[in-house]
This record gives structure tokens, C-alpha cells and sequence, in this order.
């Protein structure tokens, strides 16, 4: 059993970061510029991060699939960023956002990186003022706040609902000033498709230039990966098309183990879907249940137009059954009970899978103007998804996949069980346990980037001899003739079916059976279905096209190929881990009012999966979590 030592330092929680910084090794100024850094991803923990270690003088090679940075992900995120700066003097601390997101992630975290997080994340808001990002103000010219789910304080600094877009760009101008002064050599359109590993150490990773076809490797002291999570796995997600596992899951497959795989996360006010030839699912931002109420009908079947259904005939089901935080309970208990009630056959709109996210009653307090203010940019992109006027008729909204809290297992200086190689933001499993609250990515990301790695990655580099390694090293070969056979593999099947049928059939298996409810039988099925399916996607898949062009759908293939192995393992963890927590229910698991229920006595540990080769069992290794300050409860949000 591999020994995972997390590297969390003890004593007081107040004091564990400041301390643990003194005593890790540093890296002379003078000596940086001996250092190179490979940075995939160039989101917003990419991005900072790039950014922050070329600003100490390393040398960073930077890439992203996208044709530009600004366009990674991180754009999309809309509602806000949380920080502890309680400038609302409504009881907020460093301690309370602490407690907060370990209790909304059930209590499947670990409490130094938590901390740390809450520590941090009022240098962010100042970094990001002191960029121009233009959040927003009150009257005063004090910066506003406004709440997030799991949360009874106002902390969520937010830009209107465009906030991802917003710290994207000041992330972005910070990376391209060292662009300029020739710190950081940037590689868009170029995707990562394997990593070299050398004498047990992550020294570089093969390329594919998605222009041309081009494979190549490039070398460096250490890799970092900031590539974001797996959430297309389900096909239908909130997330950009172009994301995927394949940077994270190919290291993965050499050697970095894989944690919690299974927690992923719902989001409960998304557009429903409304066809089977919908490829994306849109978000509509958390920061709407602010002003908006959810409800549906009460009786069952009730197809009037909503604002023929009086008061009394409606059922606010959020406001009744949690009256402490109503509508703002945390995105997983949002979602369940959105299900919950649909599965009763009160759900709304032609599908009958849809819920009411209602403005009526905050227009006539605060008024029109008011509303578009805080929300215009999200009400006009609903008008123009749906046809509707939100200002006139309740949105409809649904549960989708958003996010993903599992990823590779990381220390508590972010490096993965492969030394040398570093993963940040949603590409790693580090801070939001079972469930992360609404306004927290984006301060792990930025978290990440621009504080925690620039501290964590010298005491690395500082602490060994790097040999000279060029193209001509056995590994780098041996890695760049893997992916060039996976690429000559793929091409030759000559198949029948799209890329997309295949990806959308996975896509409906796991969100059948390892998506907002799963169950033994379920989960059970979908592990003997998935390798059959992968089976016949080698076979059957047709690719048109060749390798030395643009060739979007070998793209494509390649990264689900990927998902395929990976749903594997997201469906056997589920499995193995026979409780509920956050967002992972196991129906079997629930208490007698239908909350998720823990069992602490045996699962309270990070689960981390060791890659043994596709079609055998991973080897499970286990993180126990120890709770010194929030002490694990049966969640309330009552």
C-alpha cells in the first residue's frame, strides 16, 4: 500500500500555512532563470499561475488548446468569487468561510488545505482590484457582496454575471506582460497528450499542434497541471465543449494517482434540455437565487401557464423545508430536491423535468432596474436561449453537471504522488471535499495560481540536481511513439459511427447511473456496460480526415477515448464507497427525511486510485481525514 503522505502540518490551524512557507526551501532570485516550468492550461489557475512563477523570474512554457487564453473555461463562470474580507459587518471570518465549506463539503476535505484556502482568499480580491478586474460597487464606491448557497453571510464579490470573464482577463493580461518580456513562451493550439516521466520525476510532456499534427515533446524541470475538470464525461454538461480529462487522466496512467473520482457536483438552476440534439447545457448563475424564488405546483400534473397558478396553489419547497437558508442551500441539496420533486410528477414545462426560479416578488420590491443591474447579462441569455422574458414569466430551470470535485490526489504544496508534477485548481481533488459551494472555484483557482504554487513549487526545485535531458532520452521516445500509435489507432479504425454517438450514449449511461442519485444495481450495470461500449467504440468509431491537419474529430476521439476509462473508475468508486455525501447519493444511504447519510466510521478517507492498466482492477490507496476543528455532524441547513 502506498504510503500518502499528505504533508499537512500540524499545530494551530491559524498559524499551519505561515509556518509551513518559512520552512520550505527556497530558490535563490539569481537562480530561477536556470529553472524552466511546462504550464498546461491557461485558465484561470494556469493563467495566474504562469503568470505569478515567470513574475519570480522562472522560465514558463504555456499551453492551451484554445487559440487564445481568454478563451479557457474559467470565461464562463458567472455568479462570483468568495473571500472573507466581511466588509457587510455581518459576522464573516476567515474561520466561518473555513467551517462553511468543510461542512458544504460534507466533511470529505481536508482541514489545513480548507484553511489555507479561507486564509488566502482575501489577498485575491485585492490582487485582482489592483488589475483593473471591475467588480462590483455599492453607492459608497465600497466594493459590493452578495450570497452564495451554504453560506448565512454576504462574501461573493462578483462582476455582474460575468465574473469568470472578468478575473479571466486580468489572469490574462498578467501572463501576457511576461509573454512580452519573454518569461513566458506561449503554445496555443498545441494539446497535451502524454507526460515523460524520467528517472521517477515529471520532466516534460508530448504535444499534438492542432493545427498541423505535429507531434513533439517539450522539456522542463517540473510540470504543472491546471486543465480543469471531467465533467463532459456526461456528454451534457455545463461545460465548454473543448473541455476534458485527457492532460490529467494520461498522467494518471503514469503514475499519479486519481482521487475521489466520484464526487462530482449538480447544478441546480440550469436550462433544461430541451432536444436530443442539444450538445451543451447552459448555466444560469447560483447568484439568482438571491432574488429568485424556486417553486412548482402543488398538485401534480398542473399544466397552467405559472402565473395563472395563484399563491396559495404554489409549493416554495426550498423556503419550506430548509426556512434557516431557504433557497440558498448548497447546490447539491438544491438539486436533489429539484429531483425529488420532478420524480413526484410536480415538475413544469413540456418535459415535465423543470422547476420555477421566480423574480415576480423581488421586481416589485426592488423594482426592473434594479434586477437588471445585478443580473441583466443572465436574463438576456436566457430570452434568447428560450424565447422567454424572465422579467415577465418564471425562468425554468434543472439540475445539470457542472463541476467536479474529484481529481488528482495532491499534497498540501500541490504536488501529485508523481514527483515534480503539480496540479491546481479543478484539476486536482484538494478543497471541496463532497461538494463544493457556489463562488468557490474561482478561488481555488486563483488561490492556486497566484499564492499557494509560486510558494510550494521552489521548495522542490530546490531540494535536487536536475540532469540535462533532450529528445533523444529512451523515455521521451518511448512517449512520443505511444501517442503517435494512439493517434494511428484511432485513424484506423474505420468504423460507422460518429465520435459523438458514442460520446453521447456514455454520456446518458452515467448520467442514468452515476449522476444526481446512484444505487449498487445501478452502478453494477453501468461497469458491465461501459468496457463493452469502449470495446466497440475501437472498432467501430469512424474518424474522417488525417493526422497532419486541423482535424477536430480525432480531437475528439482521443479525449473520449479517455472518458471511457475514466467513467470506469468514477462508476467503481461510487461503488466502493457505500455512503452518501454531498454529491455523491447512494440511495441506499439517506436518512429518514431523505438527506444524504454519512458513515464516518468507514469512509471518512480520500479515496485515491492507482492505475494498473485498461480493463484491470485499480488498486484503491486511502487518505484517512482527520477533523481537529470541525468536528464531522449530520448536515442542517433547517
Amino acid at each position: 500500500m502506498m504510503d500518502l503522505n499528505s504533508k499537512s502540518p500540524d499545530g494551530p490551524i491559524e498559524t499551519r500555512w505561515e509556518r509551513h512557507r518559512f520552512h520550505l526551501k527556497l530558490v535563490n532570485p539569481a537562480n530561477k532563470r536556470k529553472y524552466t516550468i511546462i504550464m498546461v492550461g491557461s485558465g484561470l489557475a494556469g493563467g495566474s499561475a504562469a503568470a505569478s512563477l515567470a513574475e519570480l523570474g522562472y522560465h514558463v512554457k504555456c499551453f492551451c488548446f484554445q487559440d487564445s487564453p481568454r478563451r479557457a473555461h474559467s470565461i464562463a463562470a458567472q455568479g462570483g468569487i468568495n473571500a472573507a474580507k466581511n466588509y457587510h459587518n455581518d459576522g464573516d471570518s476567515i474561520y466561518r468561510l473555513f467551517y462553511d465549506t468543510v461542512k458544504g463539503g460534507d466533511f470529505r476535505a481536508r482541514e489545513s488545505n480548507v484553511y489555507r484556502l479561507a486564509q488566502v482568499s482575501v489577498n485575491i480580491i485585492d490582487q485582482c482590484v489592483a488589475q483593473g478586474v471591475p467588480f462590483a460597487r455599492e453607492y459608497s464606491g465600497y466594493l459590493d457582496n452578495r450570497s452564495f448557497g451554504g453560506a448565512q453571510v454576504s462574501r461573493t464579490f462578483y462582476a455582474r454575471g460575468q465574473t469568470g470573464q472578468q478575473l479571466l482577463l486580468g489572469a490574462y493580461q498578467a501572463l501576457e506582460r511576461q509573454v512580452g518580456a519573454g518569461q513566458v513562451a506561449m503554445y496555443p493550439r498545441t494539446e497535451m497528450l502524454d507526460l515523460i516521466v524520467i528517472d521517477g520525476r515529471a520532466r516534460g510532456i508530448v504535444t499534438r499542434d492542432l493545427k498541423t499534427g505535429k507531434i513533439e515533446s517539450h522539456l522542463a524541470d517540473a510540470v504543472v497541471l491546471g486543465t480543469g475538470g471531467y465533467g463532459n464525461v456526461f456528454y451534457l454538461s455545463t461545460n465548454a465543449k473543448g473541455s476534458n480529462a485527457t492532460a490529467i487522466w494520461r498522467a494518471h496512467k503514469r503514475g499519479a494517482l486519481f482521487a475521489n473520482p466520484c464526487f462530482t457536483q449538480i447544478h441546480p438552476t440550469c436550462i433544461p434540455v430541451s432536444g436530443d440534439y442539444q450538445s451543451k447545457l447552459t448555466l444560469m448563475s447560483e447568484s439568482l437565487r438571491n432574488d429568485g424564488r424556486v417553486w412548482v405546483p402543488k398538485k401534480k400534473g398542473d399544466k397552467r401557464e405559472p402565473n395563472q397558478i395563484p399563491e396559495d396553489e404554489r409549493d416554495y419547497y426550498l423556503e419550506r423545508k430548509y426556512p434557516s437558508f431557504g433557497n440558498l442551500v448548497p447546490r447539491d441539496v438544491a438539486s436533489r430536491n429539484a429531483k425529488a420533486v420532478c420524480d413526484e410528477g410536480r415538475g413544469v414545462g413540456e418535459s415535465g423535468l423543470a422547476v420555477y426560479l421566480d423574480f415576480r416578488d423581488a421586481i416589485k420590491r426592488l423594482g426592473v432596474h434594479t434586477i437588471k443591474e445585478r443580473y441583466g447579462n443572465l436574463f438576456d441569455m436566457y430570452q434568447r436561449i428560450t424565447g422567454e422574458d424572465p422579467y415577465q414569466v418564471p425562468m425554468r430551470i434543472y439540475p445539470a453537471i457542472h463541476y467536479t470535485m474529484g481529481g488528482l490526489w495532491v499534497d498540501y504544496n500541490l504536488m501529485s504522488t508523481i514527483p515534480g508534477l503539480y496540479v491546481i485548481g479543478e484539476a486536482n481533488f484538494s478543497d471541496h471535499g463532497a461538494n463544493r459551494l457556489g463562488a468557490s472555484a474561482l478561488m481555488q483557482g486563483l488561490a492556486d495560481g497566484y499564492f499557494v504554487l509560486p510558494n510550494t513549487i521552489g521548495d522542490y526545485l530546490a531540494s535536487g540536481r536536475f540532469e540535462k535531458v533532450d529528445a533523444s532520452h529512451a523515455a521521451v521516445r518511448e512517449a512520443e511513439a505511444k501517442v503517435a500509435s494512439t493517434v494511428k489507432r484511432l485513424l484506423g479504425a474505420n468504423g460507422t459511427r460518429s465520435v459523438d454517438s458514442f460520446h453521447r450514449e456514455l454520456g446518458k449511461l452515467m448520467w442514468d447511473y452515476c449522476g444526481m442519485a446512484r444505487n449498487a444495481t445501478g452502478l453494477a450495470s453501468a461497469l458491465d456496460q461501459i468496457p463493452a461500449l469502449r470495446e466497440q467504440f475501437w472498432r467501430d468509431v469512424r474518424i474522417i480526415g488525417t493526422g497532419e491537419e486541423l482535424n477536430q474529430s480525432l480531437e475528439k476521439a482521443g479525449r473520449v477515448a479517455d472518458f471511457f476509462e475514466l467513467a470506469e473508475l468514477m462508476c467503481l468508486d461510487a461503488l466502493e464507497r457505500n455512503e452518501s455525501c454531498g454529491g455523491h447519493f447512494r440511495e441506499e444511504y439517506q436518512t429518514p427525511d431523505g438527506e444524504a447519510a454519512r458513515d464516518d466510521e468507514h469512509y471518512s478517507y480520500a479515496a485515491a486510485w492507482e492505475f494498473t492498466g485498461v480493463g484491470n482492477l485499480p488498486v484503491l490507496h486511502k487518505e484517512p481525514l482527520v477533523f481537529e476543528y470541525v468536528h464531522p455532524s449530520q448536515r442542517s441547513y433547517k
